[in-house]
């Protein structure tokens, strides 16, 4: 007959092992370790991102060092893919099938994840937050595995283009755009807000991600006497494209992609002159904003900055960025608890309340559901003044475009 000790050791196993067997059967997921996967343009023409990365490990040792999850310590692990679809592929089946991380967190590029999406979604890998913008990361009901976070290209460009016309109802545009996923993004939000008015009025040129320069299809543009421009640009070639713009005496209302808006990766390099009266949008607070010296949330980062990356340039965005990504990943691990499943970890990250981060504009926070699959969804307008960004207008949802 047992005793009322072994009786009691006897529930607690009980009750134990379903979470210890759940941990012991979910790749990537042990009592100790968390294994998260992500894939990055760690070299090539986008390698400006690869700070990214840099900073999603930084937080991570952060949590680590702070005890990790639930006892639990978080290893991740980033391959390059040198901005090239197929290496992709390939690195994310071997973060899958050889690493056997419990998830892919935070892969970078439109044409890079997409030709991920259906291998993850087939084999229900969570695939969270990625490093893009692309309206298409918002399809649950075809690729439920699949989620984005930073605000869509196309509600950006709606965003661009309601504020064109505002300024210039009868402008013509000129629009340079990346030929893929990402600058057609840009095609499809300036024509929802055009509508019939779009093919008289937009002129355009497209580049590949592999050509060396713009300068050509920056000329051509000039030539059709537009007075708008609208850069769907990553930063190697928004930088080329102002400098170009300047040097040829060009001198039309420009809008830049947010995620070519680095002061350091971009308007530095470009000629922080040349790119005077360049607008764009953020969601997230400039370091650089006087606004913000003696916030708490941007003294957070500062703090965490000057921890665990002390010789990054802080006058780089994508470090803002990457810690936006950070906190709501962790957010999504706390909300897990002990179920560490595939199952559960989407359900987590498809299932946030209204999440403040610190380096987010005011009014503006992460939040998802099962049938919202746009984390973050509000920006607002902001002009380069040689020296810094400066916000003007209200924060926008894309919904009120």
């Amino acid at each position: 007959m047992l005793t009322r000790r072994q009786l009691a050791a006897a529930s607690t196993a009980i009750l134990a092992a379903p979470s210890i067997s759940r941990a012991q059967e979910t790749p990537g997921v042990t009592t100790t370790e968390i294994r998260i996967g992500s894939i990055n343009s760690l070299s090539g023409p986008l390698s400006a991102y690869s700070v990214i990365s840099r900073s999603n490990a930084a937080m991570f040792k952060r949590v680590n060092d702070q005890g990790g999850i639930n006892g639990r310590k978080i290893t991740f692990i980033t391959y390059d893919d040198g901005f090239q679809p197929p290496k992709t592929l390939e690195q994310a089946r071997r973060l899958i099938e050889q690493d056997r991380v419990a998830f892919l967190f935070n892969t970078l590029g439109t044409p890079t994840n997409s030709a991920i999406q259906r291998y993850v979604n087939q084999r229900k890998v969570p695939h969270l937050f990625l490093a893009t913008g692309a309206d298409k990361w918002a399809n649950p009901k075809e690729y439920p595995w699949t989620i984005g976070w930073q605000p869509s290209y196309r509600v950006e460009t709606q965003i661009y283009a309601k504020y064109l016309l505002e300024q210039k109802p009868d402008a013509k545009v000129a629009l340079l755009y990346q030929n893929d996923d990402f600058g057609k993004d840009f095609v499809n939000g300036l024509r929802d807000v055009l509508g019939a008015r779009y093919d008289g009025m937009v002129r355009s040129a497209s580049y590949e991600a592999t050509d060396p320069t713009i300068d050509s299809q920056v000329v051509s543009l000039q030539t059709t006497g537009a007075d708008v421009l609208v850069c769907a640009t990553s930063p190697k070639f928004a930088a080329m494209a102002i400098r170009k713009v300047h040097d040829v005496g060009w001198r039309p209302l420009t809008f830049m992609a947010n995620i070519a808006s680095s002061a350091a990766a971009v308007m530095q390099p470009a000629g922080a002159e040349k790119g005077i009266g360049v607008i764009t949008s953020d969601f997230r607070k400039d370091q650089t904003d006087p606004a913000w010296a003696d916030d708490p949330g941007m003294n957070e980062w500062r703090g965490f900055m000057r921890q665990y990356l002390p010789d990054a340039d802080l006058t780089d965005n994508n470090y803002t960025l990457a810690y936006g990504f950070g906190v709501t990943m962790i957010q999504v691990l706390r909300q897990c608890g002990n179920d560490l499943s595939r199952e559960n970890v989407m359900r987590q990250a498809t299932n946030l309340a209204p999440l403040e981060v610190p380096t987010l504009l005011p009014g503006i926070h992460v939040s998802t559901s099962p049938t919202n699959y746009k984390p973050v969804r509000h920006m607002q307008l902001q002009r380069w003044d040689g020296r810094t960004w400066v916000r003007f207008g209200r924060v926008i949802e894309g919904a009120d475009v």
